[in-house]
């Protein structure tokens, strides 16, 4: 403790100078001791703040606007993984795990380069660049439509991620999905409409539910066992009936000259392999009900979902493709 000097060590102001220096240089270490101590716990961890604003790059690919929309397709859906029951900042998220329709209206927001390369919540890699979106409970992966009523766009994105979290939001888009609806500015409403199986299979996903004419099919039916031929099975509960199938590569489990036969098998199959069954479809022609899975985007992926077919059933499927 500093103590001011007395009447017999000095007397005169410089020395009364020099003992207030002192007392001001000992009252600002103290303050820094207890600013130290205040702030002493464990590190920080995780980048600047700066680095965590979102945004852009420097360098903007060109031509964004002439990107492609996504091409929607039918993939299986898991009740696990990407689609369990999540928390998020004390919020609890029930995913859907069912095809089914879903249609909102709420606000969008955009997510670029602070994720760009990260993986999203269904494994894959987020591309800024891409047509793809976040979205709370739609099971993953999905297919939406987002339009913006302010100027009439629409685009088709695939949903891979999980976001928005904030009050009101209802989906989160890539940069280039929110660049082609004139969303950048910030976030604006919009209305989004989930694309279900029935759509896709039929094509009336498309701009104005045109669906898609499907090539002559005159593949004949594999052989299948009796019992799965048989025409006079109870009828269907729900199956999944599409005069028009999308284009792609289909891959074919049987063909009936009831719609019975069909509808039965289908539910056999289901109950047998449930991963396949998101993708199973009854389509309806003049004389024969064709049960197939698809549509796949190549003829190799559907080789190989033939291929697991042929060991889980025992039967040997037909790979059709339709333009």
């Amino acid at each position: 403790m500093l103590h001011p000097p007395g009447p017999c060590k000095a007397t005169s102001r410089q020395a009364l100078r020099r003992w207030q220096a002192l007392c001001l240089r000992g009252s600002l270490w103290a303050v820094a001791v207890a600013l130290a101590g205040c702030a002493s716990g464990p590190p920080r961890s995780g980048p600047a703040p700066s680095a965590e604003r979102d945004g852009v790059h420097a360098v903007i690919p060109p031509d964004l606007a002439s990107v492609p929309d996504a091409q929607p397709r039918v993939e299986p859906l898991r009740r696990g993984g990407p689609n369990k029951p999540y928390e998020v900042l004390g919020r609890h998220y029930v995913p859907m795990t069912q095809d089914a329709p879903l249609n909102e209206r709420g606000l969008a927001s955009w997510y670029g380069r602070k994720f760009h390369g990260r993986r999203t919540a269904n494994g894959e890699v987020y591309d800024m660049y891409a047509m793809t979106a976040a979205h709370p409970t739609m099971p993953l992966p999905s297919y939406a439509r987002v339009r913006n009523p302010a100027n009439g766009r629409e685009v088709v994105v695939r949903v891979n991620d999980r976001g928005p979290f904030h009050p009101g939001r209802v989906i989160d888009l890539s940069y280039t999905a929110a660049l082609k609806l004139g969303l950048l500015r910030g976030v604006a409403p919009v209305e989004v409409s989930r694309i279900t199986f029935d759509e896709i299979r039929s094509g009336a996903w498309r701009q104005g539910g045109v669906a898609v004419a499907a090539a002559p099919d005159n593949t004949p039916a594999p052989a299948t066992p009796p019992a799965v031929e048989a025409d006079d099975a109870e009828p269907a509960e729900s199956v999944s009936v599409s005069p028009r199938p999308a284009r792609g590569f289909w891959v074919q489990l049987g063909a009936f000259r009831q719609r019975d036969g069909a509808d039965s098998f289908q539910r056999r199959v289901a109950a047998d392999v449930d991963w396949l069954a998101p993708v199973l479809a009854v389509f309806a022609e003049p004389s024969m009900f064709r049960l197939q899975a698809g549509p796949y985007a190549s003829r190799d992926e559907a080789q190989d979902v033939a291929q697991r077919i042929r060991e889980a059933l025992h039967l040997v499927p037909v790979i059709v493709e339709r333009r």
